[in-house]
């Protein structure tokens, strides 16, 4: 993909047919759950079994949320997540203590500016801004007002909550994001994704790439 691409994460994948399909579709991220409460959360043996379908090609997120510390340390020894996603109340320290990069979850399912929550993350390689609200799951297919995401940041900026492939053109010509974020908009039950809504999301979002690099020159 190209600079300006925008980058894809399918996350909530829970059967190795869905894997290997976005790894076909050569989507950037792929998203593994071992947030508790979450439908999508995945036991380490299966973790571990569809770790191994993704290759290089394609970088593997493990999403947490307010797991402790062991738990973590577990994760990253049996999966070798390439990155991790923290959505929870985790100080920016403990975030990067684990010596991979990690994404850090903003909550927009409110009013407040999300600077402010992004600015106590210095080390963050990445914000996944979400339209669920503090303290909630992502995954919820929560939309929120794109135009809220903030323009002109250094740092990568994934844009997530209830994107779809009939409005990801319309959220990417609105907000421009460095990438997008989908769950529960491909699926047909929390975790088991629809392969033809797979596939026509990663056109929506080429398609209009497309026609934005063929606008500009």
């Amino acid at each position: 993909m190209t600079d300006r691409a925008t980058r894809i994460k399918l996350c909530g994948m829970t059967r190795s047919e869905d894997v290997q399909l976005a790894v076909a579709l050569q989507v950037d991220f792929i998203g593994l759950i071992f947030a508790t409460r979450s439908p999508r959360k995945l036991a380490l043996a299966q973790a571990a079994d569809l770790r191994v379908l993704v290759p290089p090609s394609t970088r593997v997120v493990a999403l947490l949320m307010n797991n402790a510390r062991h738990d973590i340390d577990a994760i990253i020894a049996r999966t070798q997540p390439d990155l991790l996603q923290f959505h929870g109340d985790e100080e920016a320290e403990f975030c990067a203590s684990f010596g991979l990069p990690y994404f850090k979850a903003i909550a927009m399912g409110d009013t407040a500016d999300p600077l402010p929550a992004m600015a106590a993350f210095p080390g963050a390689s990445g914000f996944v801004l979400d339209g669920h609200g503090a303290g909630e799951q992502g995954g919820s297919g929560k939309r929120f007002d794109w135009s809220r995401l903030p323009r002109d940041q250094q740092t990568p900026i994934l844009l997530a909550g209830g994107l779809n492939a009939c409005n990801v053109a319309q959220a990417l010509r609105t907000a421009r994001p460095w990438g997008v974020d989908i769950a529960s908009g491909i699926e047909v039950a929390p975790g088991q994704k629809d392969a033809a809504a797979m596939r026509r999301f990663v056109a929506a979002v080429r398609a209009e790439d497309a026609a934005h690099q063929a606008a500009i020159g």
